[in-house]
């Protein structure tokens, strides 16, 4: 390690600074008896060159839109943010906390996660995620660059990176994309230690990492990650540079181990208090478990307020434009206005009048053209399937390297590296993202839904060719299980809609939350089935009765979403000719619907007569609304190539084979 002379405060060198995040992580993953002390312990100089000499943050205003953002991609390594952002003086990373790591509770778990400690600003854990995500802050901070200036939106964005990361398959995703779009202001920062969990690397990777982040379109350089001024000099070039900067910092996991340095078993255990005693005595760190001693704290927590007066200099600058502060606070706030209700309930109108015949996916890309007049910080986007998804409406021009000024992302085929870069957006705040590919695609991107669902944060997906009514491509793009399987992850709306006015209302219901949607549509025409016009948004309701009885006794509840809701119509007018008193209930969102008292659910599906439940999927999760003696109508394995009508009768999912079922259970 080579300090250069260089000292903090005159006295209190990088390699004090970093010895303190080194020991504050080995303490805290011994005390935890679990956890990875190894990369801290290698990463701690790199993070402490990046956080001292150029990192703009601002630990007493931790939302400070302005700031740089800081990605841990390697979640593992939690210790070492968690002990940096102890030292900067996050104000709830205290030392108890630090204590408390891996425990019940407390604001340092296993693997960062956002909205539960400060500094964090994404969930990490799973490897590859977080550089992708970053690649979607990279794009926010662009894109609003564009829109304010230099004076309002000017940072960079950082990425902590490991062997295990650059290995994922999403990471060349993110890599191609932010190379691309050449995101200048995205620095990553590999820990490149050779090392992972079952041992050397060379056991099952020998890429070139440089010249394959060389090939997409990146500015690559290798330096010592111990040398403080190379890593000074690497980030000062990187800062220059107009393309986005990969940094390998060749680093040795679980540095100044005695016993397990560069080796695999530094990783994911504790060094054992033996080792930890021998390490301390090698780097003259003479205290006790957790302690840092005043002076190197000081340092720190200076480092911690260097950027106040930045911050509170942009906030003069905010303030002196107050038509430019209004605007851009109604950026970050991201409300939606009252506005796009009354122009949803007008097109709602006319769609009641006009009853058009149409696949949901073209009814979305309708209702799309108002809410992106209205809305000014949408940014759409597909996977290659923009003319299929309908994703993009008349005034949104695309954004690409050379201009931010757009509101459309030509993706590529990058399903997972999309809904990473989403994610980054809307942590970025100032976006409202959404993008499409086909629902049986969702697979590709389900790692970054679910820490979407899991972080709370609003991203829209649409997903179209939602069932075996898209046909004659068969099987292999029929989604039979993804619905049902997107369904069982927690704070995630799934939105099947049956017609334009469902549809409309969906994508209310899913801006108006604060967690991420998916609008799963049609290929196929849908008959519109709301031909009188209601402002209520019925389908934020999850489930409705669309077509009731005048009779007090029931017979059968015909309960049915999307496409199929159509077919449950035809079902119903066939059952009354025999006599036999049907509803209909469409069912838009299980999830709403699970959200609402419980007379209204009984109510709604039916306190008597037979339940059935009719989707062009399996059948998981619809046991709760049928009840045991109730009766579901689906698909029981995978699809077929044909045109879809002959699909729906060959799979008995028409109205004479329903009508057969019902006869023969009642």
């Amino acid at each position: 390690m080579n300090d250069n002379k260089e000292n903090i405060n005159n006295e209190i060198s990088l390699s004090d600074m970093a010895n303190a995040i080194r020991f504050l992580a080995v303490d805290a993953v011994e005390k935890a008896g679990c956890g990875h002390p190894g990369m801290p312990l290698g990463a701690a100089d790199f993070t402490t060159v990046l956080y001292s000499k150029f990192l703009k943050i601002d630990p007493l205003k931790p939302d400070w839109p302005d700031r740089d953002r800081v990605i841990l991609s390697a979640g593992h390594g939690s210790m070492l943010l968690y002990a940096v952002n102890h030292l900067v003086g996050f104000s709830d990373m205290t030392i108890d906390q630090i204590k408390n790591f891996r425990q019940l509770g407390s604001a340092t778990p296993g693997h960062p996660e956002y909205g539960h400690t400060l500094g964090v600003e994404t969930t990490t854990g799973p490897l590859g995620q977080g550089i992708s995500t970053a690649v979607g802050m990279a794009i926010a901070e662009r894109i609003l660059n564009d829109r304010f200036g230099d004076e309002i939106v000017d940072h960079n964005t950082y990425v902590i990176a490991s062997d295990g990361d650059l290995m994922e398959g999403i990471s060349q995703e993110a890599i191609s994309l932010a190379g691309h779009l050449r995101l200048s202001k995205l620095i990553v920062l590999f820990d490149d230690n050779n090392i992972s969990i079952d041992g050397a690397l060379d056991l099952c990777d020998s890429t070139d990492q440089l010249k394959r982040f060389e090939a997409s379109g990146w500015d690559i350089k290798r330096i010592d990650g111990h040398n403080h001024l190379d890593i000074e000099n690497a980030i000062n070039d990187s800062l220059k540079n107009d393309l986005p900067s990969l940094i390998a910092c060749k680093t040795k996991i679980g540095f100044g181990s005695p016993s397990k340095e560069g080796k695999s078993s530094s990783h994911g255990a504790p060094l054992g208090k033996d080792d930890i005693s021998e390490m301390k005595k090698s780097f003259g760190w003479n205290y006790e478990d957790f302690e840092v001693p005043s002076d190197i704290k000081d340092a720190w927590r200076l480092v911690g307020l260097k950027n106040s007066s930045t911050r509170k200099e942009w906030e003069d600058r905010l303030s002196n434009d107050q038509g430019k502060k209004d605007s851009f606070l109604n950026y970050l706030k991201e409300e939606i206005s009252d506005e796009l209700e009354l122009e949803i309930n007008k097109i709602k109108k006319t769609y009641s009048e006009e009853k058009p015949n149409w696949a949901t996916r073209k009814s979305s890309q309708e209702v799309l053209e108002t809410i992106n007049t209205v809305i000014e910080n949408t940014i759409g986007g597909s996977a290659d399937l923009t003319g299929s998804n309908n994703t993009k409406t008349k005034e949104l021009e695309v954004i690409s390297g050379d201009n931010f000024s757009g509101r459309f992302i030509h993706y590529g085929i990058r399903e997972h590296g999309m809904a990473a870069a989403m994610n980054g957006m809307a942590l970025h705040k100032g976006i409202i993202p959404y993008s499409g590919t086909f629902l049986v695609f969702s697979d590709y991107c389900r790692p970054a839904i679910r820490l979407a669902a899991l972080m709370n944060i609003r991203v829209i997906h649409v997903m179209t060719h939602d069932s075996i009514g898209l046909g004659e491509d068969g099987p292999t793009h029929q989604p039979v299980e993804h619905i049902p399987s997107l369904r069982a992850i927690p704070n995630l709306n799934v939105f099947r809609p049956a017609d334009t006015t469902e549809t409309a209302e969906c994508w209310l219901s899913a801006l108006n939350s604060s967690g991420p949607s998916i609008i799963a549509l049609s290929r196929q025409g849908c008959p519109h089935l709301r031909n009188n016009f209601e402002e209520k948004n019925k389908s934020e309701l999850g489930g409705y009765e669309l077509i009731g009885s005048s009779s007090d006794k029931i017979d059968v509840n015909l309960i049915s979403t999307g496409s199929e809701v159509s077919i449950a119509t035809e079902v119903k007018d066939e059952l009354e000719k025999e006599g036999i008193i049907t509803r209909v209930v469409s069912m838009p969102s299980f999830e709403l619907f699970d959200k609402q008292d419980k007379n209204y659910k009984e109510t709604t599906l039916g306190k008597e007569g037979l339940r059935v439940g009719i989707e062009a999927s399996t059948g998981l999760g619809w046991d709760k609304y049928l009840g045991e003696n109730g009766l579901f109508i689906g698909m029981d394995g995978f699809g077929a190539s044909a045109p879809a009508n002959e699909l729906y009768q060959h799979f008995g999912i028409d109205k004479e084979s329903i009508v057969n079922k019902i006869k023969s259970k009642l």
